[in-house]
């Protein structure tokens, strides 16, 4: 059996919005590892809308106060859609501002815990724009979301931090397409965090936490 307290950082899709059981992928692998015998407790502080530069200034608090040093702690960090969505025009967060954003965070957390990090999905390119609030439209991209994705990349790299390239995993998923939130094109379904939680599941770096 394995103690370990997770704290799961980033947006939406780390909240598990669009999820009619309100698990997202964090609780459902966390359920499946409490199903396997571990002692898991489970934080999700993802925040609707949260772009990079949103979460950087706030998640070591949030961590801090869920994670106690007196218990074994890790963190998992997902993020970037948000930063390519196009506002009135313009960028939320220009790829090289989200990426240093990206690289000061992950640099801090993987000297404090164990971190892992995971990169953003496609979107339903065709089902946009997207809108959380009368009279805010916001367009989101594939192709910027890749674009990101391969720089949070070579950041992780850099780092020493294990990266899931998500993008790639769902893109190749013929399935996928159907698991989006009708006239979302952002958010997936219960169907889709599974998808999602089952590459997770059977990640290497994930496993290591679990299996060793």
């Amino acid at each position: 059996m394995t103690e370990l307290r997770v704290c799961f950082i980033g947006d939406s899709l780390v909240l598990g919005t669009g999820d009619d059981d309100f698990l997202g992928w964090p609780g459902r692998i966390m359920q499946r590892e409490r199903e396997a015998g571990h002692n898991v407790t489970l934080y999700n502080t993802g925040i609707r809308g949260d772009t990079t530069t949103m979460i950087e200034p706030r998640w070591r608090a949030e961590a801090e106060a869920r994670l106690p040093k007196e218990n074994p702690g890790a963190l998992v960090f997902s993020f970037g859609c948000n930063d390519m969505a196009m506002q009135n025009g313009e960028l939320r967060n220009a790829p090289e501002v989200a990426v240093a954003s990206a690289r000061r965070m992950i640099s801090e957390a993987k000297d404090w815990l164990p971190t892992l990090w995971i990169g953003p999905p496609p979107v339903n390119d065709d089902d946009m724009p997207f809108s959380s609030a009368p009279g805010r439209e916001r367009f989101l991209s594939s192709s910027r979301n890749v674009q990101l994705s391969d720089m949070f990349q070579d950041v992780a790299a850099e780092l020493g931090v294990p990266y899931l390239d998500l993008f790639s995993l769902l893109a190749a998923n013929s399935e996928w397409p159907k698991f989006y939130v009708k006239g979302d094109g952002v958010h997936p379904t219960r169907e889709g965090y599974a998808t999602i939680a089952e590459h997770i599941i059977g990640w290497d770096a994930w496993r290591k936490w679990f299996d060793a």
